[in-house]
């Protein structure tokens, strides 16, 4: 819910969700394109984040879910996107019916070595 001149403004779930999803892949973009990575071979893969907000919307890692590939060519990536996730600002937890409640994500990440020309 937002405050917009004196009247509150309903945005649904799946919107703020979008919202969410998209700063936290801009951030993790940002993140990992101040890192220089050396692969033996050309990457197009998806990496998948799954991570929970508490109930005082504290960031824990699940899981980070890829193939052996990117395990052997990156093996600092999770601690790499661990970092990025605990260097975010402050987020409120979720809520249900205005109650803080945990809620878990997962956010795909594709990793892509070409080289743009």
């Amino acid at each position: 819910m937002m405050l917009i001149n004196s009247h509150f403004l309903m945005i649904s779930k799946s919107s703020q969700k979008e919202c969410f999803e998209n700063t936290l892949l801009l951030h993790f973009s940002m993140t990992l394109g101040e890192f220089e990575f050396i692969l033996d071979k050309d990457v197009e893969e998806a990496v998948y984040v799954d991570f929970l907000v508490d109930k005082e919307g504290k960031i824990s890692v699940l899981n980070i879910d890829k193939n052996r590939i990117i395990q052997e060519q990156i093996p600092e990536f999770d601690g790499i996107i661990s970092r990025s996730l605990k260097s975010l600002p402050p987020i409120g937890p979720a809520l249900k019916r205005g109650i803080p409640v945990n809620a878990k994500f997962r956010i795909p990440i594709v990793l892509n070595s070409e080289e743009t020309k």
